[in-house]
């Protein structure tokens, strides 16, 4: 494919492989863009900004909602595309599209929805005769870095939201998952965007990224991946508003009154979803120890019912790992904690980037794989007393993006909810839960500012303050 540069499409020389993670066969080739391309973009996206200034609201509406239809069209396309190029199985796939729609189309609602308030300037002391109201207008240009892991629906939650509130966007896609995103591109373009108010540009993150991020005509930062680089990227923006959406290593709170069935459905689905390679899966299992026992037995089976394999294969319950050096890399962590005193109660193969569905136990807070972001296919069960020792477990992390506990005690619910440093709490399911319109983002470590379109248009708009002054 070509990218989006300037108002056409354009290739380069060099190009960048965008393999199938299952069999590392090319699915399709991107452009390589250079630090040209990146001022080229930037000076586009000014002059998309002043484009998207004479739009209305209703007129941004109506491009979203037109894009919305034709992304609904294409879903079995899209699904595929993204299917082969990132390794979640069709089925995850085809659930992201059908999110990526409804995370457009709310962006278009909210396009018809900016609105300011009207000040009460006379409750100020020997005020009179003045009238105050604010103004809620775009920043201008909007950078979007989008990671591999939902390669469709987190770039919507970037540029729907972006486009909805009048900027101008340029847009980087991870380099291992561009296809879906250039797809959209031309989606967008087709449903009347102007010309320039969106780039896509592929290529690496230090040349791209950092160039982008670091010039101060962009005014906005949309950024979802690890926290080092978002870390980077903070201390290069300079003076602009940043979104950062980073990582996690979420905990999933058993108390011995929960239903462990239901338990057990839940931390499976939520622990191996897109083989584990989303940021609020449940990485760690703190169980009280009256109940351990007992809920890994009904736990194992469940897991080793699951099929791990080639992702385009309709019967496969996980795809591979998206490079085949991640798999790796939690192959050797798990391989650490059994060092460290953790057993293996099912999986721990690997072939290739497909790592299957791994359970261990016995995990405790001073290894690795539960004290970072794994990112892949395995979770720990770590034991706990009381949920006084619960608690302290689920907020021994530097992330606190989501966290979630089964208990039946409503007091003890909502004790956890004050007191789990987590900007995402759920009570009687997986940290791994949300839907497209609600608030979304993390503390600590985990981040900066919310997502979910109305929230992602305060962040992508500036306020101002209005007064009329009258004799």
């Amino acid at each position: 494919m070509k990218f989006y540069l300037n108002g056409s499409w354009q290739q380069r020389d060099e190009r960048i492989d965008v393999l199938n993670p299952f069999d590392g066969q090319v699915v399709d080739t991107v452009p390589k863009a250079t630090e040209q391309d990146v001022e080229d973009a930037i000076a586009s996206a000014v002059k998309g900004a002043e484009d998207m200034k004479v739009l209305s609201g209703y007129d941004r509406y109506e491009i979203l909602n037109r894009a919305t239809a034709l992304l609904r069209e294409r879903s079995e396309d899209l699904a595929h595309t993204l299917s082969s190029e990132e390794g979640k199985v069709l089925r995850e796939a085809r659930h992201e599209v059908d999110r990526a729609s409804q995370t457009l189309e709310i962006s278009s609602e909210e396009a018809k929805r900016l609105t300011g308030e009207v000040l009460p300037l006379d409750g100020s002391k020997d005020v009179r005769n003045r009238f105050g109201f604010t103004l809620r207008v775009p920043c201008g240009v909007v950078a979007a870095i989008a990671p591999f892991n939902f390669p469709l629906n987190l770039v919507c939650h970037k540029v729907g939201p972006a486009l909805a509130a009048g900027n101008s966007v340029i847009l980087k896609p991870a380099s291992d998952t561009p296809l879906v995103a250039l797809k959209l591109v031309e989606i967008l373009l087709e449903a009347g965007l102007p010309p320039l108010a969106l780039s896509c540009i592929t290529g690496s993150g230090k040349t791209i990224g950092e160039g982008i991020c670091s010039d101060s005509r962009v005014r906005k930062i949309s950024f979802t991946g690890s926290k080092e680089v978002g870390e980077r990227i903070c201390n290069i923006a300079g003076i602009k508003k940043v979104t950062m959406e980073l990582g996690s290593n979420c905990p999933l709170v058993v108390l011995p009154d929960a239903d462990l069935e239901q338990v057990a459905d839940v931390a499976v689905a939520s622990a191996y979803a897109n083989a584990g390679q989303v940021c609020i899966s449940t990485q760690r299992m703190i169980v009280m120890d009256s109940v351990r026992d007992d809920l890994i037995n009904i736990m194992k089976p469940k897991i080793e019912s699951l099929s791990a394999g080639n992702q385009l294969d309709e019967t496969s319950g996980i795809g591979p790992m998206v490079r085949e050096s991640d798999a790796g890399r939690v192959e050797n962590w798990i391989q650490d904690a059994v060092s460290d005193g953790a057993s293996i109660v099912c999986g721990g193969q690997r072939e290739g980037a497909v790592m299957q569905p791994t359970l261990l136990d016995g995990a405790t807070h001073s290894m690795r794989i539960c004290r970072e972001e794994l990112f892949g296919p395995a979770v720990s069960v770590v034991k706990a007393v009381n949920v006084d020792e619960a608690i302290q477990l689920a907020n021994d992390t530097e992330f606190g993006l989501g966290a979630g506990v089964f208990t039946k005690d409503i007091d003890k619910a909502m004790r956890f909810a004050r007191e789990v440093d987590s900007g995402n709490i759920h009570i009687n399911w997986g940290p791994l839960w949300r839907v497209d319109a609600m608030p979304y983002g993390g503390l600590k470590g985990s981040g900066i500012g919310k997502e979910g379109p109305k929230y992602a248009i305060e962040e992508m708009t500036e306020l101002k303050t209005v007064v009329i002054h009258s004799k």
